[in-house]
């Protein structure tokens, strides 16, 4: 689950950036400003505050990559030159400006498969810039070590958000969710521009206003790795969410594991640190290396057909017959129709970016 496995960026799939008129303030804090988010097209997109994206090669691809401008047209990381705070397919964590690509698995593009009854992702799904899961820090909590990602988010709100989209969110809660013996946070977030983010406070509002849905978050986390054969998923805390402020402490947690990781006062592995505006850090580049970066890249081209794996419209069906028995897995394949949600790539904390990765329908690495 890891950042190392070549997952489609957790920023949001094709979206805008937009300034919220209002803001939210964490306890002791000095408060988070507005944000933006990026609308989705093909080639250059232009951002309407901020920041813009440029597509690189085909779609359904494995060349495919989507970097990150900013208001002035230089290039950056979304992964550390966004700022965690609003006013300050995968991220391709290993690949220079960490790119959004789509992920990939033993040689070939991977495609989420749809669990009955869930058709694809069931929110908008990214990540929070700026936080890192420390594959070397065993979590208190959890017992496990991280899963060298940026933290994930599940944004609950109405509208379906584009690749490389970056909004503004409240923070709700999270999910402890314990992948291949990793820790791997979700958090549960919502557009603060949602027609309904005044009522959404906490946790448990979410289970008030929307009953049914945390249980059908845990449902689908829990088996949608078992169509690949794989066992079922498990949980910390028995699969119950925590509160707001659980999940903000969280949140601060791993941005000072990031912290740790851009001034290189912990090992980083394969993962890139190349950045552009974190003062201090001994990756920083200049903007010719960057821009010579994104020149290497192939252009923008027209999308790849979607392989057959990734295009079969039935759903597998997945029996519990008992809670003691092994689940029975039906023959149906993928799909790359008829999902709700888009990845994506959410930039947050209390109000916070939010990045998204696309209306394609393939897996996001999660």
């Amino acid at each position: 689950m890891g950042v190392t496995k070549q997952k489609w960026a957790r920023l949001r799939a094709w979206g805008a950036w937009l300034y919220p008129g209002a803001w939210l303030r964490p306890q002791g804090s000095a408060g988070c400003g507005a944000c933006a988010v990026i609308r989705a097209g093909s080639g250059e997109r232009v951002a309407m505050a901020g920041y813009s994206v440029e597509e690189r090669a085909a779609p359904h691809s494995l060349e495919y990559r989507l970097f990150f401008k900013d208001a002035a047209g230089r290039y950056i990381s979304p992964f550390h030159d966004i700022p965690l705070y609003a006013d300050a397919g995968e991220i391709a964590t290993k690949d220079p400006l960490n790119p959004i690509k789509q992920d990939v698995k033993k040689g070939k593009l991977r495609y989420v498969a749809n669990v009955f009854p869930h058709k694809g992702y069931i929110w908008n799904y990214g990540a929070i810039p700026q936080t890192w899961e420390d594959p070397g820090h065993k979590d208190e909590n959890t017992g496990c070590c991280g899963d060298n990602d940026p933290i994930d988010v599940c944004e609950i709100g109405s509208k379906v958000c584009s690749r490389g989209e970056v909004i503004k969110v409240k923070v709700l809660g999270t999910l402890a969710l314990i992948d291949e013996g990793e820790t791997d946070w979700k958090i549960i977030a919502i557009n603060v521009e949602d027609p309904e983010a005044e009522n959404y406070n906490d946790i448990s509002d979410v289970r008030r206003m929307k009953p049914g849905y945390l249980e059908a978050t845990v449902d689908w986390f829990r088996r949608y790795k078992v169509p690949d054969g794989k066992p079922e998923n498990q949980f910390a805390f028995n699969g119950e969410f925590k509160d707001k402020d659980f999940a903000v402490n969280v949140i601060k947690s791993t941005h000072e594991h990031w912290k740790a990781l851009i001034a290189k006062k912990t090992d980083g592995g394969e993962i890139s640190c190349t950045n552009l505006t974190v003062s201090g850090s001994p990756f920083c580049c200049s903007q010719e290396c960057a821009k010579a970066t994104v020149d290497a890249a192939p252009p923008c081209k027209a999308a790849n057909p979607i392989p057959p794996e990734g295009k079969f419209p039935n759903s597998h069906c997945i029996l519990v017959r008992t809670s003691s028995e092994k689940l029975s897995v039906g023959e149906s394949r993928l799909t790359a129709t008829g999902f709700v949600r888009n990845v994506s790539f959410l930039i947050m904390l209390f109000s916070c970016h939010i990045t998204c990765t696309g209306p394609l329908l393939p897996c996001c690495g999660t």
